[in-house]
């Protein structure tokens, strides 16, 4: 509980005006978290290393040993480095509590900031500065609660590590968690953790309603979807062009509303959260509990950005590339879709029970079966009942035309029945019949005025499974969709 209030202090003092008088113990705190904003963690141009130093700096200036403090990394990340303090607790038997946060930020190019990104600005009650609020708010937060217990000769009971890592935020990067996990899992041993990843309601006057807890998270999953052409002058359009091709699957993309779905924990968040807020949107919350299919109902809760995405599985452009002169018809236009996917049973979102009345096998979409070898007999003909039309998937990206083993070796043309719907196979992908290392994989759209465009959608094969703790994060790629925009 101390703990607890510590904390909340701490990030009260984070709202209060640059006009306000405050203590001295805030300003010393305000330094620790400017100067953790100011030093540029992203992947490309920062140091996490360099982040972990000058926070160990200030535990050493506090009062702790040498033996207290663990900075750790691997020889190929020199520049992303991680953090393990550690004060002892009195009861030699009781388990430690795990601060948790992680220092690396997302890339920020200066251009796209009306400030610095990386120099702190507090403007109208607001931090601005890349990493003010995810994570360097608590990884601040965190050092300077471990800063303030051991200036004050605090004795707790239990012991209070703090794991400050890098690697959270780009993938390839070195996961300073997963690699405690694995390497040093004594170091971080706990009862259990706090980390970052749930928010409190307020009402309009600013009470306090509610704290949430994370008790799950959605799947995280990159794809790319990629149009190619051959191209040509800019003079002599063609009918047929990569990047309004492209353009017409991200429309169809933005315009896919997943439908909404519940488990057990979050049926329960959105009925006590109901009885919490009241008005319009608590009424909404009780009706599509009822009925998820309450379209109008969802509307209404859907308002608040949170509520939205915690309903359904979301998919978003978030990258664009394409074209390479002017003067050119483009040969190639790519996007990057976000996809963060509900995690459940049947995380597809796609009506199972619509796959059953129209007599079609469902496959199983069972993430810890997704994995397994399959010894089933159809696992040898990957276009055969393995197969199953995806409403959802083929809403978004219409026609397949072919498909390959999980390594490309081989690829069979669809049967028939197949080539107007979509496809769904654990781990399939559709790839050409030459590999080039440079391109990527894609599907050839075969008939009409579009049949040399090619369109691929494919899950980013540079992530990877993670391991934290008892928790399993799904990373790699759970599903790949392929198909053309509209023929």
């Amino acid at each position: 509980m101390r703990l607890l209030l510590i904390a909340t202090v701490l990030a009260a003092s984070l709202a209060a005006p640059v006009t306000a008088e405050i203590r001295p113990d805030q300003a010393t705190f305000r330094e620790l978290y400017k100067e953790l904003i100011e030093t540029n963690t992203t992947l490309s141009a920062g140091s996490c290393t360099l982040a972990a130093e000058r926070m160990a700096a200030r535990l050493k200036a506090a009062g702790y040993k040498e033996g207290d403090i663990r900075l750790f990394g691997v020889p190929d990340h020199p520049k992303e480095d991680g953090l393990v303090a550690t004060l002892n607790g009195t009861d030699s038997k009781a388990k430690a509590i795990l601060l948790l946060a992680h220092i690396d930020v997302v890339e920020a190019k200066r251009e796209d900031w009306t400030r610095d990104p990386f120099v702190l600005v507090e403007e109208n009650g607001y931090f601005y500065g890349r990493g003010s609020s995810d994570d360097k708010a608590q990884a601040a937060i965190f050092t300077d609660t471990l800063v303030r217990l051991k200036q004050a000769g605090t004795k707790l009971r239990r012991p209070l590590k703090l794991a400050l890592t890098c690697g959270e935020e780009t993938g390839g990067a070195f996961n300073g968690a997963n690699w405690l996990v694995t390497e040093h899992k004594d170091w971080i041993d706990a009862q259990f953790a706090l980390n970052e990843g749930s928010v409190g309601l307020r009402d309009a006057s600013g009470k306090k309603l509610s704290l949430g807890i994370q008790a799950g998270e959605k799947v995280y999953q990159d794809f790319r979807i990629e149009a190619s052409n051959p191209g040509g002058h800019s003079s002599r359009p063609r009918p047929d062009n990569a990047i309004y091709s492209l353009a017409a699957a991200l429309v169809r993309i933005g315009q896919y509303e997943f439908p909404v779905q519940f488990t057990d924990t979050t049926r329960a968040y959105f009925t006590e959260t109901a009885k919490l807020s009241g008005g319009e949107a608590a009424a909404a919350m009780m009706r599509l509990i009822a009925n998820p299919n309450d379209l109008e109902a969802s509307a209404i809760v859907s308002k608040d950005p949170t509520y939205h995405s915690m309903l359904r599985t979301t998919c978003v452009a978030t990258r664009l590339d394409g074209g390479h002169a002017n003067n050119a018809l483009a040969q190639r236009a790519g996007a990057n879709i976000n996809c963060r996917m509900f995690p459940r049973r049947h995380d597809r979102q796609c009506p199972r029970t619509a796959d059953q009345g129209r007599g079609r096998p469902v496959a199983d979409h069972s993430p810890d079966r997704r994995n397994q070898p399959d010894s089933s007999p159809a696992a040898a003909d990957p276009t055969g009942l393995r197969h199953r039309q995806d409403p959802c998937t083929k809403a978004l990206f219409g026609r397949t035309d072919a498909a390959s083993d999980d390594d490309g070796r081989h690829r069979w043309p669809l049967p028939q029945r197949f080539r107007n719907s979509h496809l769904w196979r654990p781990g399939s992908v559709l790839r050409p019949r030459r590999q080039r290392r440079s391109r990527p994989q894609r599907t050839q759209v075969g008939r009409g005025p579009l049949r040399r465009a090619r369109l691929s959608f494919r899950a980013d094969p540079g992530l990877r499974e993670q391991q934290i703790g008892g928790f399993r994060k799904a990373t790699r790629p759970l599903v790949t969709w392929f198909g053309p925009p509209v023929a």
